[in-house]
């Protein structure tokens, strides 16, 4: 009988530890100052993601900025119109008739067609006349050639008007300063080409003035001539 209680006592026992209660769970704990801790690094990560979107969104104004500030001007007129006024006064100057603008051109024939004297012995009273012919034909065609002169630079000016206004209206409306200087520039030439039809200009007007004194003064010169040679007669 006791050696039958002693094995059940010893079965019982690692019974018993078999059936021994589960150990108790660990549970959470809530940290309300490591909570604000997340947030606010959440809240200072956003700020910088912002700052960073700010940032790019500035520098893709500046780049955008930039591309219109290069933008050339699609228009350009001063080139082509200040070419060929140049081109149509230089002709003008140059099939001048009779005596023209060029220095040697002056020196040669100026003193053949107006001489300072006839000396002591006169020409032929038909020599003198065909030189004062002479002399009037250089002055008619140097009016004339005034004129000329005249009626291409108003018609330049017309011309130059229109493009000028063009060329305004193009500064005006210009989407970047390059295109803004490009049309001041163009401006500027156009204003240079119109001083220099205004030169060309004065110099055709006095060229005329110069011709119809320099014949007076031959007049002068070849009534005496004549005057001499009657008496000498």
């Amino acid at each position: 009988m006791k050696a039958l209680l002693s094995s059940v006592a010893l079965v019982a026992i690692p019974l018993s530890g078999l059936m021994a209660p589960p150990a108790s769970a660990q549970l959470a704990v809530y940290d309300p100052a490591n909570h604000a801790q997340n947030i606010l690094q959440a809240v200072r990560a956003l700020q910088e993601i912002d700052n960073q979107v700010r940032q790019l969104t500035h520098e893709i104004d500046m780049i955008e900025k930039m591309a219109r500030d290069l933008e050339t001007l699609p228009v350009e007129v001063a080139r082509a119109i200040i070419a060929d006024r140049i081109r149509r006064i230089s002709e003008l100057m140059r099939d001048a008739e009779g005596i023209g603008y060029g220095v040697e051109e002056v020196e040669d024939e100026y003193e053949d067609l107006y001489p300072e004297t006839y000396g002591d012995t006169p020409p032929q009273s038909d020599v003198l006349v065909e030189d004062a012919r002479a002399r009037w034909r250089q002055s008619r065609s140097a009016h004339k050639h005034t004129l000329l002169m005249v009626a291409e630079t108003v018609r330049n000016n017309a011309e130059d008007s229109e493009a000028l206004t063009g060329l305004v209206d193009e500064s005006q409306t210009a989407i970047g300063n390059l295109q803004a200087l490009q049309a001041g520039n163009q401006i500027g030439a156009l204003s240079a080409e119109q001083l220099i039809q205004m030169e060309a200009l004065m110099a055709a007007h006095y060229r005329a003035i110069a011709f119809d004194r320099a014949r007076e003064l031959e007049e002068a010169e070849r009534g005496r001539a004549r005057l001499k040679s009657f008496l000498g007669d």
